[in-house]
């Protein structure tokens, strides 16, 4: 059987052929014009990328092969974790499955982190508990924001290579600060972790992985996750 599993971010739809090494990535706008599998038996998306988008998703599957996909939601516990939430629905599923997936990794506490648009941090106790997270911009919306709110800081210059030392122009002290946010959160992070494994995942993720020296780089987590909340 071809599973198809989709992780719709709110920048790009990742994609994996469950099993396989066929995968892809492309923009919410792009589905028409990727090298999808001919043969497809299910699908299982992971969506936080709203009703519009979700859709379209629907309305492609449907389209091309025939097929009603499965949406996968975040639940109050599944696979030994036990969610923190109160309403579990008020979670992004992304979280949900990431949490699980590294669960499944650790079986003990640990912690995750996903680098995307947003920069969530969760934790997991030893029994399977999730302790909580939290949740803050990620380094684009950082500097998106800093620059449409500030009329004064002005970017003009290019900015090769990684530092978080001062900067000397208006660039690099904005995308050095940036920087210096993100390695403090990783050292930050490995602090409180102790012994314990990070798991680290989204766009970001790697840069994450070599400011946080120990941190394991996990790519595909949310996909992963598709299939421990919906089976495979």
């Amino acid at each position: 059987m071809n599973i198809l599993d989709l992780d719709a971010g709110n920048t790009f739809i990742k994609w994996q052929v469950f099993g396989t090494s066929v995968r892809g990535r492309i923009g919410h706008h792009e589905l028409d014009n990727e090298a999808w599998p001919e043969s497809v038996d299910r699908v299982r998306i992971a969506s936080v990328a709203g009703e519009r988008v979700n859709r379209s998703l629907r309305d492609f599957v449907q389209r091309r092969w025939q097929l009603q996909p499965e949406f996968a939601k975040t639940s109050a516990s599944a696979c030994g974790v036990v969610n923190s939430y109160a309403d579990p629905s008020r979670m992004g599923v992304d979280r949900w499955l990431a949490i699980l997936s590294a669960w499944q990794l650790a079986r003990r506490a640990c912690w995750v982190v996903d680098c995307g648009s947003a920069i969530t941090v969760e934790q997991l106790g030893n029994d399977g508990r999730h302790l909580g997270g939290y949740i803050m911009p990620g380094l684009q919306l950082m500097g998106q924001n800093l620059l449409s709110n500030t009329a004064k800081v002005i970017v003009d210059h290019s900015i090769e290579g990684f530092s978080s030392a001062p900067g000397v122009n208006t660039s690099e002290a904005v995308q050095h600060g940036l920087n210096l946010l993100l390695e403090s959160l990783a050292e930050n992070v490995m602090r409180r972790a102790g012994d314990q494994p990070v798991y680290v995942t989204g766009g970001d993720g790697e840069l994450f992985c070599t400011l946080a020296g120990g941190a394991i780089w996990c790519p595909d987590l949310v996909l992963d996750g598709l299939s421990l909340a919906l089976g495979e």
